[in-house]
């Protein structure tokens, strides 16, 4: 059923996709004893290709599994286009971390090592980081770069678009509070989990992407970000361009960071 609906998704916007290159699928968690649904996405040649890389691509807040794929129906061409495996996991509104709170909030391990376990035990993957990559939109742009860092040998790059990559000036928004505690109660939490304090972590190997629209309400902590990068002399892309926190601005922003993420790969 749920592939008869990713057809009948597709034919509606004028994308010819089988259903064996777009699937969900449904990875048990030991950490959180529940299953995790994720959309599966193959290049169209898969069957004729080995030791092909990953992007795992991350939802915003109030999104799941299926955001990417709405929000970029043409992904799957581009996973044809530059010979890579996407995959979408549901993260909830998680935020990506393993909640200090929440014992049942344990998306950083999720995706980390029980996704990309999986994903390495059954599909041709490149099983090392130079094929591994993470990014996302909002909260799962935060994700990308929680991730990315904290677990270097497991992501040789990652990313964010419109990422909240620094968490503290917004402390009652998007159900943080559920899994840090609230702030003015657990500041000192709060640093540890924001993206902005984690720049010490970062070897010189890693590569990096960050992209946020001049019109977001994430882009002063983008830019505040990025030069602070540039202090600590930490190689990265950065890109501002005019854009707003919306599908418009992602689905263009989707196309620049593959790219990036390809010619990594291709450099390994």
């Amino acid at each position: 059923m749920k592939q008869v609906l990713f057809l009948l998704f597709f034919s509606i916007f004028g994308v010819t996709v089988s259903a064996k290159q777009v699937d969900t699928v449904e990875v048990l968690s030991p950490s959180m004893n529940t299953k995790v649904e994720n959309i599966v996405i193959l290049p169209a040649d898969y069957e004729s290709k080995t030791d092909l890389p990953v992007l795992y691509l991350l939802h915003g807040y109030g999104g799941n599994h299926k955001s990417w794929i709405q929000i970029k129906p043409g992904l799957p061409e581009l996973a044809t286009q530059y010979g890579i495996i996407i995959v979408c996991p549901d993260g909830k509104n998680s935020w990506y971390w393993d909640s200090p709170v929440n014992p049942k909030m344990k998306y950083e391990t999720y995706v980390s090592k029980e996704l990309v376990n999986y994903m390495d035990d059954r599909y041709k993957t490149r099983k090392d980081r130079s094929g591994r990559f993470v990014t996302g939109l909002s909260m799962g742009g935060h994700g990308g770069l929680w991730l990315g860092i904290r677990h270097q040998s497991v992501f040789g790059a990652c990313g964010a678009t419109s990422g909240g990559v620094d968490i503290r000036p917004f402390p009652g928004n998007w159900e943080m509070k559920d899994a840090l505690g609230a702030y003015n109660e657990n500041s000192e939490r709060w640093d540890n989990h924001t993206v902005v304090k984690q720049l010490h972590l970062i070897k010189p190997e890693l590569a990096i992407i960050i992209d946020c629209g001049t019109e977001d309400f994430f882009y002063e902590v983008n830019e505040t970000l990025h030069r602070e990068m540039l202090y600590r002399n930490i190689k990265h892309d950065y890109i501002s361009r005019p854009g707003a926190h919306n599908g418009n601005y992602w689905s263009n922003s989707i196309e620049y960071q593959l790219l990036f993420f390809s010619n990594f790969f291709r450099r390994k």
